[in-house]
């Protein structure tokens, strides 16, 4: 852990703790995290698969819905996450959607893969061709979603992200 604060070994190590806590507890699996903006906790998450039974419910989507919701914005700008283990392909494209601006991370996805945590597939599935993909994927284009679409670029109130 170099080029760490005191601050970021503290809540790094808050986030291992989320990791134990819950695991004890058969709430999921073995991680943990905390979103932390101006020095400040915004919200702590840890695995909640089994016990929620929701694939997406992992550590970091968790304290990162959390987070935004304590924040009253979809925005983290500023904001550092700090997980027990290193994101997998799916906590990694929230941190970025949530524009979160840094993250410190204990366990590699290697130390993941070893307990039986392997993402491997999923990041060698990212970069194909939808039609090369494992899950069969069919593009259907539709006058309707291009209308949509459409609308959305006209849409005098909406929202960018």
């Amino acid at each position: 852990m170099t080029d760490l604060s005191p601050d970021d070994r503290r809540h790094l190590a808050h986030a291992v703790a989320l990791s134990r806590q819950h695991m004890e507890q058969g709430e999921g699996g073995p991680f943990g995290a905390v979103v932390v903006r101006d020095g400040r906790v915004l919200a702590e998450g840890w695995n909640q698969v089994t016990s929620a039974k929701d694939p997406t419910a992992h550590a970091e989507v968790v304290a990162i819905r959390q987070a935004c919701q304590a924040a009253g914005d979809f925005s983290l700008d500023g904001a550092t996450l700090y997980t027990s283990c290193e994101p997998c392909p799916m906590c990694l494209a929230s941190a970025y959607w949530a524009r979160v601006s840094r993250i410190v991370y204990a366990n590699t996805r290697d130390d993941a893969a070893a307990i039986g945590f392997d993402d491997k597939l999923i990041y060698d599935e990212i970069p194909k061709q939808p039609h090369d993909r494992l899950i069969p994927m069919t593009h259907a284009p539709s006058d309707e979603a291009g209308g949509v679409f459409a609308d959305w670029l006209r849409k005098a109130d909406r929202v960018a992200y």
